[in-house]
């Protein structure tokens, strides 16, 4: 909401004199402004756990391990050789695993 700096200000005394009516009236007018929401409409665009996808594509592109790339065997990501912190009794493991 823009302020006028020039318009007068109120006083304590004003502010007390405002009326039970007008407070009324301006707790209404902010309460109107409410927007009912349909909550079948709401509920339509959420996916619940377990749905059946069997009839959806994947729209993204898998490539298989680099021969630059490990998977950690602690979080089972792979990452670049760069990220290798020490061969575990289980296999290599990343930096993250290891700290």
């Amino acid at each position: 909401m823009a302020t006028d700096y020039d318009a007068p200000r109120k006083n304590d005394d004003d502010i007390n004199e405002d009326s039970i009516e007008e407070l009324k009236s301006r707790r209404a007018d902010k309460q109107s402004s409410n927007v009912d929401v349909d909550e079948t409409e709401a509920a339509e665009g959420f996916e619940l756990p377990g749905a059946d996808l069997s009839g959806e594509e994947m729209s993204v592109r898998v490539l298989p391990r680099q021969a630059d790339e490990f998977t950690c065997t602690q979080c089972f990501l792979v990452h670049h050789r760069s990220q290798l912190a020490g061969e575990g009794s289980s296999g290599p493991v990343c930096r993250e695993c290891a700290a």
